[in-house]
C-alpha cells in the first residue's frame, strides 16, 4: 500500500522539432486547441485527456535528459473508434494532413479493425476498433469485466 495519489492521466506531451507543422496536423485530425494565448506549446482537448505539444529540445532539457533520437520509443498512443470505418477515417486523415501510414487498417488477433501511423513527428498512434469494448457517456472506452 502506498500513499502515492491515485493515478490519473491528464496531459500527454510530445516533444515535437516543428511545432507549427505539429499543431496543423492536430487541428487537420479535428482537435480543438485550447489556450492559443500560450507561447512556445499548444494544447488540445482529447477525450478527458489533454495533449500537449513542446519543442523536443524544451521538452529534454526540462526532464535533463540527453535530446536523443532512439527510433523506436517503445510508447504507442491510441485512438480507439466505435466503428471499423471510423478507423479508416482517421487512417485517411492522418495521411491527408501529413502523417505516414505505418500499417494500414487490417484485422488484429484480438478480432478488432487496427492500424497505425505515425503524426508529423514520428509519434505512433494506433487507430483501432475492438468490438469487446463500448463508450460510456463521457466518452471513455469500457473494457468488458
Amino acid at each position: 500500500m502506498t500513499n502515492a495519489p491515485p493515478l490519473r492521466l491528464t496531459l500527454i506531451t510530445l516533444g515535437v522539432d516543428e511545432l507549427s507543422r505539429a499543431t496543423k496536423f492536430y487541428e487537420a485530425l479535428g482537435l480543438q486547441q485550447r489556450m492559443k494565448e500560450a507561447k512556445g506549446v499548444a494544447f488540445f482537448e482529447a477525450g478527458g485527456v489533454v495533449i500537449s505539444l513542446f519543442p523536443r529540445e524544451e521538452l529534454a532539457k526540462d526532464a535533463q535528459v540527453e535530446n536523443s533520437r532512439p527510433g523506436f520509443s517503445g510508447v504507442a498512443l491510441a485512438y480507439n473508434v466505435a466503428s471499423e470505418p471510423e478507423v479508416d477515417a482517421v487512417l485517411n486523415a492522418a495521411k491527408a494532413a501529413g502523417g505516414k501510414i505505418l500499417k494500414p487498417a487490417q484485422r488484429v488477433f484480438w478480432g478488432g479493425w487496427c492500424g497505425h501511423f505515425a503524426d508529423t513527428e514520428g509519434h505512433i498512434w494506433e487507430v483501432a476498433h475492438n468490438p469487446q469494448a463500448t463508450f460510456d457517456a463521457h466518452g471513455h472506452i469500457v473494457f468488458p469485466g
